[in-house]
């Protein structure tokens, strides 16, 4: 596990700045592998100190969050608080963000032993493919038609590997697996449904289809998963990380903030935030792969506060909060930065998808200058959106050539100041065609 200093240096090549957040929540972090260090009379008593972000949308709130679950792999769901309604209104109730995070868990390590056990199912796809594309085996056949069958099955299984049989058709059976229910239900619901469903008698049916053999091997390497893998202890293990590292951020909580003259008892609003509570403090909730305790998952709430303040949310819930991080407005030199720092800047994302169609983008320094500073004062006399601004600016920058690609095959084309001022500089100038374009 890094240290604090060594993820904000992680955290560093894809977020640009806000380095108070990156501390907090690289400390945060650390502190949980701090905790499964300690002895077990103490280490039950150590929760994790949830975080509050109060800034403009676009600065990095979640993408820090976000990008911390990436390179670690925690198992990491955002969902947004004005979307969850209160027990008894229809729609979505807050447990249901901790079924989320179980299901992002269970495919968080399935996906890793899959990976694992790659080569066991890759043969075990092989297997049945081949065994529709050859002929059977006679039974009680001689050791050396045996040995002839085995060295038309490795011939065949490298014409296969190879991807020379791909575009042969072959009928196989697949389980059309009808227990499949939606995980945000509540758990007696969904025993109700795959009770139901055992009762009709069209559970895991076996269903005849022709593919292609490039297909049959996606199909077919879903069921060999399930096969080889253990999927209890799989389900055991993510629901020990969910437990332990689980990351819920929950976005947009101003929006549940009771300010401004909103309405007490709002479905949307001070009853979403009672329900929230226990969650947040500790609970156990019921999902479909077991009980998950929410005492130890991290809990980071960000909102921008336009309307409301952090004070306007409930005393309960603020206190559930003990760490809060202001975050930077960005200006334009952040965005300068943010356009040519970052391992995945739009600036290579721009010129990778150009790559695609022979045309080589060069951005110049000053055209990349140019539209850091015509984004930052978009965002001053508009709407501030903090980085997002430099999608819509560069978008438009990138219009035609996107547009025009095939006559550029071949040439490099170069985006310096002038060209950007062609693009977008009159735009940018007109405060109410700006609104509309950038």
């Amino acid at each position: 596990m890094l240290t604090p200093r060594q993820i904000v240096a992680k955290l560093d090549e894809y977020v640009i700045g806000q380095s108070e957040a990156k501390k907090v929540i690289a400390v945060a972090l650390r502190n949980r592998y701090r905790r499964m260090k300690l002895d077990d009379d103490i280490k039950d008593e150590v929760i994790p100190k949830n975080i509050l972000m109060i800034g403009s949308t676009g600065v990095g709130k979640t993408e820090i969050a976000r990008r911390l679950s990436k390179l670690f792999g925690l198992p990491f769901v955002k969902v947004e608080a004005s979307k969850y309604t209160e027990v008894g209104f229809v729609g979505r109730d807050v447990e249901s963000m901790v079924r989320d995070l179980a299901v992002a868990a269970l495919n968080l390590v399935k996906n890793e032993e899959i990976e694992k056990s790659s080569e066991k199912i890759d043969f075990e796809v092989e297997k049945i493919i081949l065994e529709k594309l050859l002929p059977p085996l006679p039974k009680g056949a001689s050791d050396e038609k045996l040995s002839d069958y085995e060295k038309s099955f490795e011939k065949m299984r490298q014409r296969l590997k190879s991807g020379a049989l791909d575009d042969l058709n072959i009928d196989i059976e697949v389980n059309q697996n009808m227990l499949d229910t939606n995980p945000n239900l509540p758990p007696e619901m969904q025993n109700m449904q795959e009770s139901f469903v055992k009762i009709i008698g069209v559970a895991n049916k076996k269903v005849k289809k022709n593919l292609k053999v490039k297909d049959a091997k996606t199909v077919l390497r879903s069921e060999a998963s399930e096969k080889i893998l253990d999927m209890e202890a799989i389900k055991t293990e993510a629901m020990r990380r969910a437990r332990d590292e689980g990351i819920i951020f929950i976005d947009e909580i101003d929006k549940v903030a009771v300010g401004n003259g909103a309405r007490q008892g709002d479905p949307s609003k001070e009853g979403v935030q009672r329900d929230l509570l226990p969650i947040v403090e500790g609970s156990s909730v019921a999902t479909k792969y077991g009980t998950l305790d929410t005492d130890h998952i991290l809990f980071i709430a960000a909102g921008a506060f336009h309307m409301s303040k952090p004070s306007d949310l409930i005393p309960e819930l603020q206190g559930r909060f003990p760490l809060r991080v202001e975050l930077d407005s960005l200006d334009e030199n952040a965005l300068f930065e943010i356009l040519t720092k970052p391992k995945n800047s739009l600036l290579k994302q721009y010129t990778a998808l150009l790559k695609t169609e022979n045309v080589n983008l060069e951005f110049s320094q000053d055209g990349i200058k140019e539209i850091s500073k015509i984004a930052a004062n978009t965002n001053e006399n508009i709407e501030d959106i903090g980085a997002r601004r430099l999608h819509t600016v560069l978008e438009k920058v990138m219009e035609d050539i996107s547009y025009e690609a095939d006559s550029y095959s071949g040439q490099t084309v170069k985006i310096d100041a002038d060209y950007v001022k062609q693009k977008v500089g009159e735009i940018s100038k007109d405060v109410d065609l700006a609104r509309y374009i950038l």
